[in-house]
């Protein structure tokens, strides 16, 4: 079976991390790169840019060079796809901006992957990660530890704008390739870095107002309290323990190493970890509430102040809890308790360094790293493909030596300067996605982070779940405010004969499945690739899970969540400062979203390229926590020595690249370190301290003032709240913009009666296709009459599925939205 991409042609010419990524994104599934560097070959010289070059074919062209740039022009005459990642109006003074490709090859798919917009004021700045992301509340909302232990700003070494970038940018030339197969027209897509990582963060910035306390976590009381009460937030990370939740938490086990429970708010998870721990008859006897986690809190038995089956516990309880597992993860070691948690199906994981990840069985065994024979670095250990078809054969090629095809590129061009572009075919417009349809069969974020992201294009989706909810009302249903944007809700149990019928009426009119779970679960649905296709020749099926790769390994199969993949591939020991101090990296969905959007362009590679028979299209979240990490995220000679930036009191990597104070707040500065001594008379020697004593002295704009001209990024480290409080619009004000910077949506029609701030879907642009705002999450169950009455069913066969419980119109006896 071929791969999706095949025969598409990719001019990479990208720098650092996101340009590189989509490239590396989409030659893993097939398409042909031709990498461009300038002499001296990438401007990133690390190991890491070698793993994000993998596989691709090398040319340097010098385009300040009129024969060079002739050269580039011929290569795009032939291409497919043109990536960049330059500053607007860069890659226009060369003669190949957006305008200039398309103007020579009317079919190729230009895109821009710049800090900012090109719209955006900030569009000449120099956008490095760490601007990117103090320009977007990443130094400021990093998680609820963050705050209560006072770190403010807390910097992350974690490429999350490029990744986040990369990731929708790949999306971007997907459905550009997509839309191309309808109108035989290329276009040109922005996605700038600062509106990817806002989508990316999307549930930390969610807001919905008057949310009732039951769903406040402690951490969250205690935020409150102290602000109300004008205390400081001062805890330390010993006191923060105790504010955790006892399933989102970790413990340390008999060998020291800590291990992360985190398998909370599931209907069943949280009861058979504690069988398994050897505390469930205790917890049992103690009287701990089993109560329905959808009924509200006015109709719970007395006594229970919660329920065993919704995040977050009580005080009490949590206190409890907590005590009883420590005390039993101390019987064995991390690894031992991790090999039963994976066995029984519960989500958990040991804490690793990156190192220790890399290192370890799984990873090499799933193909979710390769060794490959660098022509620089030598015997190199690099990630494997975050997006792959089920089939391929775990490995790498690696990076080509600098300017090895040169002859073989040069060869394959035509002779002579390229033929004038023919007539263009009709004007490319509309959504892109018009009339294709997804089943989404997914939960909690990732999963359904898929559907909810392709929507704005125009894909109609019809999301299926049970009509027992899996999950409590926190996680299907506030987080649901964004990650089911733009489907229709039916409740069907899948697993009855009833349920089953209504699956098989289903998929003949769909184009795409959505699955996050194990390839058990799938025949168990009735979803198994085979009988996927005999229903619906070519549907195309996408399935995220924890932990896969293109190879099996041991824990292929292992359950698990967005923090568990944090806690085994280095992430909260990198992040918490070492490995008796992790912490969970921002608050919610750190890799569940980009996950989600590497779903979304499986899916549109697989459309782009769709066949008779179309490939089951794989991701895995430990796939994209690796993509975060791509900077450390390599093994070869040397790398024990490589220091890596960590914990809560590091600022940046070096004196001219962090944050510094200035006399009326926080700013983050990117630049040559002897560069900003000397502007400010001081010796280029200078340490840090220095500098930071002297930027106290002035406000932050005269810094930028000062700087800006010697080539010195200098930005206001911003808050997220301060962002969409600037960047809200009311949604029943009218069309909501779609091309601005921050621009934060109040939901003030939505359907929960609740008002609902989310990010805007703003950060896939193209020139000519359209975008649309996707409607907002339904109330589960929303849809269920109505979808089974346009498949077929009577009134009176919905009644009686209704009644036998194979469908339901909602999860709450009076059709709540969301439980009080």
């Amino acid at each position: 079976m071929s791969s999706p991409l095949h025969g598409i042609r990719v001019l990479d010419f990208g720098q650092y991390v996101a340009g590189p990524a989509v490239a590396l994104l989409l030659a893993d599934l097939g398409a042909e790169v031709i990498r461009i560097d300038p002499p001296g070959g990438p401007r990133w010289a690390s190991p890491a840019a070698a793993a994000l070059n993998a596989g691709k074919k090398s040319i340097v062209l010098d385009l300040t060079e009129p024969a060079d740039v002739t050269t580039a022009r011929r290569l795009v005459a032939g291409a497919d796809v043109v990536v960049e990642n330059f500053r607007p109006g860069v890659m226009a003074r060369f003669g190949l901006g957006p305008e200039d490709t398309l103007a020579l090859n009317p079919r190729v798919i230009h895109l821009s992957l710049p800090g900012f917009a090109a719209a955006d004021p900030r569009r000449d700045l120099p956008a490095w990660e760490g601007i990117v992301l103090a320009a977007t509340g990443g130094f400021t909302d990093m998680g609820l530890n963050r705050i209560l232990m006072g770190v403010n700003p807390s910097y992350t070494p974690l490429p999350l704008a490029s990744a986040y970038a990369a990731a929708l940018g790949a999306l971007a030339v997907g459905v550009g390739l997509v839309a191309r197969r309808r109108t035989g027209r290329g276009d040109a897509f922005e996605v700038p870095l600062a509106e990817a990582v806002l989508e990316g963060l999307a549930f930390n910035s969610l807001a919905v107002s008057d949310l009732p306390p039951r769903y406040l976590s402690l951490r969250e009381h205690e935020i409150a309290r102290r602000r109300a009460a004008g205390e400081p937030m001062d805890l330390t990370y010993a006191q923060l323990q105790e504010l955790l939740d006892p399933f989102y938490r970790s413990y340390r086990c008999q060998d020291g190493r800590l291990f992360y429970h985190c398998c909370p708010a599931h209907r069943t998870h949280a009861i058979r970890s504690l069988q398994l721990l050897g505390i469930w008859d205790t917890v049992r006897a103690e009287g701990i509430p089993v109560v329905d986690p959808y009924l509200s809190t006015d109709r719970r038995p007395d006594g229970a102040d919660c329920t065993l089956l919704a995040y977050p516990l009580s005080a009490r309880w949590a206190a409890r809890l907590s005590e009883l597992i420590a005390a039993a993860f101390r019987r064995h070691p991390a690894l031992e308790w991790e090999r039963r948690f994976d066995a029984a199906g519960i989500p958990g994981a040991a804490h690793r360094s990156s190192l220790e990840w890399l290192r370890s069985e799984h990873p090499r065994a799933a193909g979710l790293v390769a060794t490959v024979d660098d022509p620089v670095h030598g015997e190199l250990t690099v990630p494997g493909p975050v997006v792959w078809t089920e089939g391929t054969p775990p490995g790498r090629r690696p990076a080509p030596a600098l300017d090895a095809d040169r002859a073989a590129i040069l060869a394959d061009l035509p002779a002579g300067p390229p033929a004038p572009p023919p007539d263009p075919p009709a004007a490319p417009g509309g959504l892109p996605l018009a009339g294709i349809r997804i089943l989404d069969v997914t939960n909690v974020i990732a999963g359904p982070m898929i559907a909810a992201t392709l929507a704005r294009f125009g894909a109609e989706v019809v999301k299926i779940d049970p009509p027992t909810p899996g999950f409590d009302p926190y996680h299907a249903v506030v987080i649901g405010m964004h990650a089911q944007r733009g489907k229709r809700s039916v409740l069907a149990d899948l697993r009855t004969p009833a349920g089953r019928e209504v699956l098989d009426r289903l998929l003949p009119t769909v184009d795409v499945v959505t699955f996050n779970g194990s390839e058990r679960q799938l025949g168990e649905l009735g979803l198994d690739p085979q009988r996927l296709r005999d229903i619906r020749p070519g549907i195309v099926l996408v399935r995220v899970d924890a932990y896969g790769g293109p190879g099996h390994g041991p824990r292929s199969h292992a359950a698990g969540y967005d923090d568990n993949v944090q806690a085994c591939t280095g992430i909260m020991t990198r992040f918490g400062g070492g490995p008796d101090t992790p912490e969970e990296h921002a608050h919610l969905g750190t890799i569940d979203a980009l996950a989600g959007f590497c779903g979304a362009f499986a899916v549109v590679a697989a459309l782009a390229g769709r066949g008779e028979h179309a490939p089951v299209m794989r991701t895995s979240l430990a796939a994209a926590g690796q993509l975060l990490q791509i900077p450390f995220l390599f093994d070869g000679a040397g790398r024990d020595d490589v220091p890596e930036p960590a914990g809560p009191d590091v600022l940046g990597e070096h004196a001219g690249y962090r944050c510094y104070p200035a006399a009326d707040g926080w700013f983050f500065l990117a630049g040559p370190a002897e560069v900003v001594a000397t502007v400010l008379g001081l010796d280029t020697a200078a340490p840090q301290d220095l500098l930071a004593a002297r930027f106290r002295e002035r406000p932050v704009e005269a810094w930028a003032e000062l700087l800006g001209p010697h080539g010195v990024a200098v930005q206001r480290i911003e808050h997220i709240a301060a962002l969409r409080s600037r960047g809200l619009v009311r949604e029943s004000a009218g069309p909501v913009p779609l091309r601005g910077s921050a621009v934060f949506v109040r939901h003030d029609l939505h359907p929960s009666g609740r008002e609902t701030d989310l990010i805007a879907p703003q950060a896939v642009r193209p020139r000519h296709a359209a975008v649309r705002m996707p409607s907002d999450a339904p109330r589960y169950g929303a849809h269920t009459r109505q979808v089974l009455a346009e498949l077929g069913f009577t009134p009176t066969e919905i009644e009686t599925m209704a009644a036998d419980g194979a469908i339901a119109d909602g999860w709450t006896a009076d059709h709540t939205y969301l439980p009080t």
